[in-house]
Formats: structure tokens, C-alpha cells, sequence
């Protein structure tokens, strides 16, 4: 069969079928090449994006809001009940802002998901539509307790973070912020949290994101710790934390050295 593409194809050259997909591939390495001797402390300006926190009105999420918007970050905190979000922000101050979840949703850049374990799936479902294109930083620990204290708990899909992947599949997930004491982030006598955030995800992108928002708060370092299939054992050494906390009646954190 002819086709109108075999016109004239006698007086034009020989096509050379490898040269491009050569010349592609030596521009991929290069590129990975590049981004291999990139500092990975060349971290991106984060503090003209919108942070909502999920879960707002509890005391991780709260927590987690204050000194973010103390820091002069934009903070809206969401709660199924958008009064006690807007009373939680009062409190706070800094220009927090509250509503309901879905609005906390929809109006921000980045959205923290700090809800109680036991209702992470159903949230997340709930709010699927708002969170599409979003980045999600999850810091929820599935934890279990009994008369031996705090113990981790291992989600069907993994961890609490690979729960809210396969639940967004339209959203940005990584995972952050899980081992940090709710007492030292809401007192306003504490002016630094001295701690490594640990940070996890898919994408460099994403995750040079959330490890520039955690360094928004003064004394505070994020860290990339690997991709979301890691996620359980951050997760779960917060089970760890908690005894440690008990026995020496301290508010521990972590620090990774020689990083």
C-alpha cells in the first residue's frame, strides 16, 4: 500500500532509527546524573503555600498547625465540625483559619492528615474529590494499647501512609511528622523542637517539599528516609517513643547523625 508519507522518500536520506532514542537515553543519564549531585539540602520556598491540617482540633494536628502558623505559614484546620475548627483557630491565632474538612481540603496547596488511626480510611474516602492533585503529608501512627503499653498495629496495605496511597490515587502522598510530641508542639514556652523529621514518598519533588515545611519550624530538620514501602517501621517506632517517654518522663524526639 502507498501512503502519502512515500512521496519523495527517494530523494530524502536514509532515516537513522537509533541515533534518537541514543540521544535520549544519554539525556536521561545526564539528567539523573545531574540530580544525583544536586545538594540535597538545595531545598524549594515553601512559605507562600496554603497548609491544611486534617484533624486540626486534635492535639497532634493542633500542635502541628500552631507552630506552623506561628512560623508564618498560611494554616486552615479542618474538623467534621467546622465550629470547633474556627474556635481551635481562634485560639491559635497567627491568622489560622477553620472550617470543615472538605473546605480545608479544597483551599490548600498542602494537607496534613492527622485524624485518629481509627478513622483515617474513612476520612480520606470521604474527601478523595478534594484531595485530587493535592500533596498529602500522612503522620498517622496505627497504634494499639493494652495493660503492656503501646504496641504498632500493620495495616492490610502496609502502613497508614500506603492506606491513604492506595485510598488517593489522584494525590501526592508522602509521609512526615510522625515522631513529634504533641505537649512540646502546643507550648508556647518551648521555642524549638529539637528534632529530625523523618520523610518519605515517591517523588524528590514532594518530598524536598515537606522537608523545606518541617525546616520552617525552628529547630526542626527534615530528613528523606526512603520511599512510602517504608513507611510502617517509622510508623510504628512511635510505640517505642512512648516508652521511652514513660519511663524517663520526657517528651523525646530523634536525631540521625553524621547526615
Amino acid at each position: 500500500m502507498t501512503t502519502p508519507d512515500d512521496a519523495g522518500s527517494a530523494a530524502r536520506p536514509a532515516a537513522q532509527p537509533d541515533d534518537r532514542p541514543a540521544a535520549q537515553s544519554e539525556n536521561v543519564a545526564t539528567r539523573v546524573k545531574a540530580a544525583l549531585k544536586r545538594d540535597p539540602w538545595e531545598l524549594p520556598d515553601v512559605s507562600g503555600l496554603v497548609v491544611g491540617v486534617l484533624g486540626g482540633t486534635g492535639d497532634q494536628g493542633r500542635g502541628l498547625a500552631y507552630r506552623l502558623a506561628k512560623s508564618g505559614q498560611k494554616v486552615i484546620i479542618g474538623s467534621r465540625a467546622a465550629e470547633r475548627a474556627r474556635t481551635a483557630a481562634d485560639e491559635i491565632g497567627f491568622g489560622t483559619e477553620g472550617t470543615d474538612n472538605a473546605a480545608c481540603a479544597l483551599r490548600s496547596d498542602i494537607v496534613i492528615v492527622a485524624v485518629p488511626w481509627d478513622g483515617h480510611a474513612k476520612t480520606l474516602e470521604s474527601l478523595r474529590e478534594e484531595l485530587t492533585g493535592k500533596l498529602v503529608i500522612d503522620c498517622v501512627n496505627p497504634l494499639g494499647f493494652d495493660k503492656k503499653g503501646a504496641f504498632a498495629l500493620k495495616p492490610e496495605e502496609g502502613s497508614a501512609a500506603e492506606q491513604a496511597a492506595a485510598l488517593l490515587p489522584e494525590s501526592r502522598v508522602t509521609a512526615a511528622f510522625h515522631h513529634l510530641s504533641a505537649v512540646l508542639l502546643q507550648d508556647p514556652e518551648t521555642e524549638e523542637i529539637d528534632t529530625d523529621v523523618m520523610v518519605l514518598g515517591e517523588a524528590r519533588a514532594d518530598t524536598d517539599i515537606v522537608q523545606a515545611l518541617a525546616a520552617r519550624i525552628p529547630g526542626m530538620r527534615g530528613v528523606f528516609a526512603g520511599r512510602l514501602r517504608n513507611a510502617h517501621q517509622v510508623e510504628s517506632l512511635v510505640a517505642n517513643l512512648i516508652s521511652v517517654n514513660r519511663r524517663y518522663k520526657a517528651h523525646a524526639g530523634l536525631r540521625l547523625t553524621d547526615v
